[in-house]
């Protein structure tokens, strides 16, 4: 009933190099980018989007990702962008969904960015949602990575009142007996 050895031996290594040779083509197609700004670019996405310098990064086969900068930082384009240390989301063609680490200032006020989409690239224009709303920005804004100037992360720092200035004592080495 079954097959004799020798039969069977060669079917194996038939098998075998073609399951190799499948999976080194669907290797080859991953991407070849060394830099988070060429994954961007694989992606339809404008390598401006996160700022210059980062050398950490990561992004998994199903598209999610995370960046890691040295301190938070802030950058402007026609608002100001502030980039927390991490950075994280989902990457599809043309989009970056479940943001999270981005904020963007309009007029006083800071949003929590939660995707961004590039419009058909002909329009030029790419979109920054942030739940109620979106605001579109001319592509053009994004094609090189901005500098950022470096801030204190902006969720250690939102502390109010007379505990806000306590807290900022104690950050400063005092004990705090001189802040009451």
């Amino acid at each position: 009933m079954f097959p004799s050895p020798p039969t069977t031996l060669p079917f194996l290594l038939l098998l075998l190099i073609l399951v190799s040779t499948c999976c080194r083509g669907a290797s080859s197609r991953d991407s070849n980018a060394t830099t988070i700004y060429e994954v961007l670019s694989e992606h339809g996405l404008p390598m401006g989007l996160f700022p210059k310098g980062v050398k950490e990064y990561a992004v998994g086969g199903d598209g999610a990702f995370w960046v890691h900068l040295d301190e938070a930082c802030n950058a402007k384009f026609e608002n100001e962008l502030h980039y927390e240390r991490n950075v994280s989301g989902q990457l599809s063609y043309g989009m970056i969904d479940a943001l999270t680490g981005l904020e963007a200032q309009d007029l006083f006020l800071w949003f929590c960015v939660k995707s961004i989409r590039v419009d058909v690239p002909s329009t030029g224009l790419i979109y920054f949602d942030v739940g109620a709303a979106s605001k579109r920005f001319p592509l053009s804004l994004f094609e090189t990575p901005p500098e950022c100037v470096a801030v204190r992360s902006r969720h250690s720092t939102l502390h109010q009142g007379q505990s806000g200035r306590l807290r900022y004592k104690l950050d400063q080495g005092t004990s705090g007996r001189d802040v009451l």
